[in-house]
């Protein structure tokens, strides 16, 4: 009984003795730094505050702090306040930090989740980077302008047929029926009409991929953060039956397209995956299925609710800034009247000024992410104060510095003027879709996806607040997520325009 009780001791004493290392880690380093909770380090705001919320309060709480010391649970990380220090990790010092802590090893208990090309880390990454890098190009995306143009004219269509049937319309619900349709259509080749219906077998999963409840909130926060719990526990980035039913769809399609070596003139996402795997098995290189199938999945997850959350919260901003939506209108209706009898097209509104600082604006204020996450591949010196140590988690703060009021006054005001030209010479911190190498490979994507939709709104719907509904300042966000999304159903009035 003796030696048991010795034993606890000894065991306590070293517990105790390594957090009281662990506690100074970053004030023996001069470093500002929050104070760290003895089990979560900095990550107390886990599943109450969504992270990028978080983000910006350590911004706020130590302003003109070039970078801030905090613990990933015990172990010590860094935020990042500082543009051209960001910049340095993101572009000039890259090689660096290549890697994301997200793809330390996650892939052998979560294939789908842990082989995608967010969390993947070298020299995987690299390789299924370059092999996608054709699908996005703005002349395979030119391609997709029927498609684009079909949908947002079928999403005017469906809030017409919400109005006449009395039906009140959740944005966020109604841009994922979208989003859902643009994404399953243009990359897998599946039919969909979910934007007119509200369902459809591919929106069930997407159904499942937005709801963040304690357990899938702790997986995502795990896997991202302290991978190694999530290895232990078994997480899952995506719900494990919907991944088994997404597996089931894949290879049903692959299958209807001849199989990995079979000819197809889709020429989308699924073609593009499908060449990958048969170019890697005649090279010799066997490719695991799931590898192609997880490129799949994470676009999907990706692509749907990031860009429904933009366009949420761009239709809710304008609802109550009349005379933004006004002005934005007008160049709309001027660039409808000089095409005549033709449509929109993806070049035709990427020149639209004032239409793009309104989506500019909200990605500034609502970046699908409000970090960019990388970890220290080597030793690096960040300037003559400090050093940090190989394998040390770094955290771009975006959140902060696209809310700090010296690169944008008056943060929290929604200003499309900020990005006029004469205003805006590119100085500025700007990340929603990151930077350097890691930037979002689906960008022209997305930005086709939120112009397409945004701009058949705006043309055909006048956007006004619905009575007792919170202002944009106070509008609630996703706790539990890592996305920024709206955390409460969110509505707006649509009145047709005459």
């Amino acid at each position: 009984m003796l030696l048991y009780v010795l034993v606890l001791l000894l065991a306590l004493t070293w517990v105790y003795l390594k957090w009281l290392s662990v506690k100074r880690y970053w004030a023996d380093r001069g470093v500002v730094h929050e104070k760290p909770h003895p089990l979560l380090g900095s990550f107390t705001f886990l599943q109450k505050v969504n992270p990028a919320i978080w983000m910006r309060k350590i911004y706020d709480r130590f302003p003109k702090e070039p970078y801030v010391g905090i613990w990933v649970f015990w172990r010590p990380g860094i935020i990042v306040n500082s543009p051209e220090l960001a910049r340095r990790i993101l572009v000039k010092d890259f090689d660096c930090f290549r890697n994301r802590l997200a793809g330390t090893d996650t892939g052998k208990v979560d294939p789908i989740g842990g082989l995608n090309i967010f969390t993947l880390n070298d020299p995987v990454w690299s390789a299924i980077r370059r092999r996608l890098t054709p699908v996005f190009t703005s002349s395979k995306l030119k391609s997709l302008h029927h498609l684009y143009s079909s949908k947002a004219k079928e999403l005017t269509q469906r809030i017409a047929n919400d109005i006449k049937n009395n039906k009140t319309i959740e944005l966020r619900n109604l841009y994922v029926d979208y989003t859902t349709d643009v994404i399953g259509t243009s990359s897998f080749g599946i039919k969909l009409d979910t934007v007119l219906t509200g369902s459809s077998p591919l929106r069930s999963i997407t159904g499942t991929f937005m709801h963040y409840g304690a357990l899938r909130g702790l997986a995502w926060c795990s896997i991202f953060y302290l991978p190694e719990l999530a290895k232990v526990f078994r997480f899952n980035l995506f719900p494990k039956s919907s991944v088994a039913y997404f597996r089931r769809v894949f290879k049903q399609i692959v299958a209807q397209r001849g199989g990995y070596n079979g000819k197809s003139e889709e020429n989308d996402l699924l073609d593009a995956l499908r060449k990958i795997k048969y170019d890697s098995d005649n090279n010799g290189e066997v490719m695991d299925e799931d590898l192609v199938i997880a490129q799949a999945a994470v676009f999907l997850q990706a692509g749907f609710d990031t860009s429904a959350s933009a366009l949420t919260f761009l239709t809710y901003e304008l609802a109550y800034k009349p005379e933004i939506q006004e002005k934005v209108y007008q160049e709309l209706l001027q660039a409808k009247k000089a095409l005549g009898d033709k449509e929109f097209d993806a070049t035709v509104l990427s020149e639209l000024i004032y239409f793009n600082c309104v989506i500019k604006e909200t990605l500034r204020k609502y970046p699908p992410m409000g970090w960019l996450d990388r970890v220290a591949e080597k030793n690096y010196r960040i300037d003559d104060k400090l050093t940090i140590a190989k394998g040390t988690s770094v955290y771009v703060n975006s959140m902060g510095m696209q809310h700090d009021p010296d690169y944008y006054p008056d943060p929290d005001r929604f200003d499309p003027d900020r990005f006029l030209p004469e205003n805006d010479d590119g100085s500025r911190p700007y990340m929603p879709f990151g930077e350097g190498p890691r930037i979002c490979i689906g960008m022209r994507f997305a930005h086709r996806t939120i112009w397409y939709a945004a701009s058949q709104i705006l043309l055909n719907y006048h956007l006004q607040p619905m009575p007792g509904t919170k202002t944009p300042v106070r509008c609630e966000v996703d706790h539990r997520g890592l996305i920024l999304a709206p955390g409460k159903e969110t509505y707006v009035k649509f009145v047709p325009r005459s």
